[in-house]
């Protein structure tokens, strides 16, 4: 397959696009994302419903982390070795139907906390087998030439569904005769309308099959990681920054509903106005993510993100909230495609599934830490401990930042 250079696209911003599969495979992510964005919303009101505690929405995206967190890895290993499309459907269909089993039972009044503990656990783990997979499904698409583009543009489908997706889930939820449950059963289509367009991508078969043990596939991975400093401390970065500060999202419901008093849908307006300024760093970065520049736009927005999570717990009303969160969506998102593109360009294709599954810990990171974060947000209080994630983000960026000036120092002597 030849694949068109961006410059014969007449746009930068959108040449990936060009490539017929991997259009089909961009539709399959806005589906996909729509059902995610949708229960990732729904997760946290259903547990501050169910608990009306901090810790029970930590303890929820715990259950989520720690099946990213044993799935990822395996995840990588098969990303490199089976099929690309049956994973992706495998897993895209499983979620599917946890979300049509957490609907039928929230819409029933059945719902209780443990099954959406059950709920988020499987779903973490099928994020865990294909998350690696569909990164790497990018790169065979449109080749190594439009990686950033490509990636970008997959973001941007994400950050184009947090317009509404969430919105439209808490006013769903609000309405009495849907709810909570009904919200989730319109998550569950979007998820089987992605599962349905996946099927028609190709095979998508592995470049070089291993044969080894899985076990020593990821051994190896992390042996190649340790070869490549710049590789490690960006996953290393990457997975601190999102660990501890992005998890100011896990708290939304506990700041918008708990102290502001207000309603899910004001949670969910909240999380439209992020991805509106997600969008805006997206259709930036999609033109810049393959450029010379990248690496200091990646720090840049590694340090506003971190500064925007502070802003954010100090935020004194609602409207500050609202403008402050439209900033920090523009950083945070900016942020992770830059790291993901950066991770993929440094690394050899044949390890490029294990790669991005040691980057996709940093999600389970992020779902481990709301728990000891939701305690301790119990203890100290909330605004605080967001501030706190916000100061520990802008640091270890800054250190990564401090690190590529030291490599590029060293370089010119």
């Amino acid at each position: 397959m030849t694949l068109p250079k961006p410059e014969e696209n007449g746009s930068a911003t959108f040449s990936s696009l060009r490539v017929p599969t991997f259009r089909l495979f961009w539709w399959s992510g806005v589906y996909s994302y729509l059902g995610v964005q949708m229960q990732f919303l729904l997760r946290g009101l259903l547990a501050w419903d169910l608990t009306e505690r901090e810790s029970g929405l930590g303890v929820v995206y715990l259950a989520f982390g720690m099946g990213l967190l044993i799935f990822t890895p395996i995840g990588g290993v098969l990303a490199d070795r089976w099929p690309k499309r049956s994973l992706l459907v495998f897993g895209q269909g499983v979620i599917a139907i946890a979300a049509a089993g957490m609907g039928l039972a929230a819409a029933s009044g059945n719902a209780r906390f443990w099954m959406l503990m059950v709920a988020s656990l499987v779903q973490g783990a099928m994020f865990g087998l294909i998350g690696p997979a569909r990164v790497s499904t990018s790169a065979e698409l449109v080749g190594r030439e439009q990686l950033g583009n490509a990636i970008s543009l997959t973001s941007m489908s994400m950050s184009l569904t947090r317009l509404f997706a969430p919105a439209a889930a808490g006013v769903l939820a609000g309405v009495a005769t849907i709810g909570i449950g009904g919200a989730y059963l319109v998550a569950a289509v979007f998820s089987v309308v992605s599962t349905l367009l996946t099927a028609r991508l190709p095979r998508l078969e592995p470049s070089n099959p291993s044969r080894q043990n899985p076990i020593d596939e990821i051994r190896d991975g992390l042996r190649y990681v340790r070869s490549k400093p710049e590789l490690g401390r960006l996953i290393l970065t990457t997975t601190i920054a999102i660990m501890v500060g992005f998890n100011y999202v896990a708290f939304l419901p506990a700041l918008v509903e708990g102290q502001m008093g207000l309603s899910e849908s004001h949670v969910g307006f909240l999380t439209t106005a992020s991805a509106a300024g997600a969008v805006l760093i997206t259709a930036l970065v999609a033109s810049r993510a393959d450029g010379p520049n990248a690496q200091m736009l990646l720090v840049c927005c590694g340090i506003s993100f971190g500064f925007g999570v502070v802003a954010f717990g100090l935020a004194p009303n609602y409207l500050a909230a609202l403008l402050i969160i439209v900033v920090l969506g523009f950083a945070t998102n900016g942020f992770m495609v830059l790291t993901s593109s950066r991770s993929m360009v440094i690394s050899e294709p044949s390890y490029h599934g294990r790669v991005q599954s040691l980057m996709q810990l940093a999600w389970a990171g992020f779902g481990i830490a709301a728990a000891p974060l939701g305690a301790a947000a119990e203890i100290i209080g909330l605004r605080l401990t967001i501030v706190i994630m916000g100061v520990a983000t802008v640091v270890v960026v800054g250190l990564y930042g401090v690190s590529l000036l030291s490599t590029a120092a060293q370089t010119t002597e």
